[in-house]
């Protein structure tokens, strides 16, 4: 089985432009809790959760993160339990609230996404790779945590097989040699 960095590794090699990441940073996010509002119908009530397909979707998810990395696994579940919550209130209302919600965030989400691989210049990682969906939720948050100094070696790992970022990158490069 793939480790967190050979997925990371994987994704990131198809995000190396950063505004291409910043895309994803609302993008990503504006998906997966469209896929949750849409996943949570039909519904049911029981001992206070919300049970539905979202639930079981958000369950799965969450063993795989945690699988590859306890930490991230760990953030990634709170965030699709927060996902999961909002969603189960717009799924509860009426069916136009509930698919407008939905779809809106859906389509939202992927034309910011496809905006991001314009600029890339290369298309979606799941294109060739269907695990790109599950990853790319994982990404978003790796890059955060890349961003605020956490889980460096993780980072370098990814940065090893993938490459830096373009704009790290580009201002290496353009230093004389």
């Amino acid at each position: 089985m793939k480790t967190l960095t050979d997925h990371l590794a994987q994704y990131a090699a198809y995000h190396r432009d950063r505004r291409n990441i910043a895309t994803h940073f609302i993008g990503i996010p504006l998906i997966v809790l469209a896929v949750a509002v849409l996943l949570s119908r039909p519904g049911a009530a029981l001992w206070g959760l919300w049970c539905s397909p979202a639930l079981l979707t958000a369950i799965a998810a969450g063993l795989f993160y945690c699988r590859l990395d306890l930490r991230f696994g760990a953030l990634m579940s709170g965030l699709l339990g927060l996902s999961l919550w909002l969603a189960a209130d717009l799924a509860q209302g009426s069916t136009s609230v509930w698919l407008g919600w939905g779809l809106g965030l859906f389509v939202l989400g992927w034309i910011i996404q496809f905006v991001g691989h314009y600029y890339e210049g290369r298309k979606p990682a799941f294109v060739d790779d269907i695990m790109g969906l599950a990853v790319g939720p994982l990404f978003v948050v790796a890059e955060l945590g890349f961003l605020l100094g956490l889980r460096d070696e993780v980072r370098r790992a990814v940065e090893e097989r993938a490459g830096p970022t373009c704009l790290r990158d580009l201002t290496a490069r353009k230093q004389p040699q």
